[in-house]
């Protein structure tokens, strides 16, 4: 039986593996070349795709984050008061988090083919990249054995 801290690892798994995904769709544009119009005619609807699966993802992290600030972070804060450095950090951490996706946000919202630079998309999903992988690290390393401590992870077929 897993755990709510294993299960807190099969989320962010999830998310780096959408992560993954949304960086191929813009890597796929970026290959079509200097024309994004040309590869939007080639495969229509591509920019759509990637824009609606970037929005899908900043609105699962936001999810995530929020059910962690509202939720698992108040409760690991009363079972285990030494955590409260790490919590508060984790917290700062969403905070960046939502900058980044603001920016992503705007960048994918207003990305027109053959007019939007998907270079300067693609290296700010990079940033985000980074830090999500960096905070979901440190939340591993900081929190999973106490949520796991906690009780199970939740039954969702």
């Amino acid at each position: 039986m897993s755990g709510l801290g294993d299960f807190l690892v099969e989320g962010h798994d999830w998310l780096r593996e959408e992560l993954t995904g949304l960086r191929a769709q813009v890597d796929e544009i970026i290959a079509g070349g200097a024309d994004g119009a040309a590869l939007e005619r080639a495969k229509p609807g591509l920019a759509e795709q990637m824009r609606a699966h970037c929005l899908e993802f900043c609105a699962a992290v936001k999810e995530h984050h929020t059910g962690e600030d509202m939720g698992a972070f108040p409760m690991l804060a009363q079972q285990y008061p030494e955590l409260a450095p790490e919590l508060e950090k984790l917290g700062e951490e969403h905070k960046v988090v939502a900058r980044l996706q603001d920016e992503i946000r705007q960048l994918v919202e207003g990305y027109a083919p053959g007019k939007s630079d998907p270079v300067q998309l693609r290296e700010r999903l990079e940033v985000l990249a980074s830090e999500l992988e960096e905070h979901f690290a440190y939340e591993e390393r900081t929190i999973v054995d106490a949520l796991n401590k906690m009780g199970p992870a939740p039954n969702i077929p």
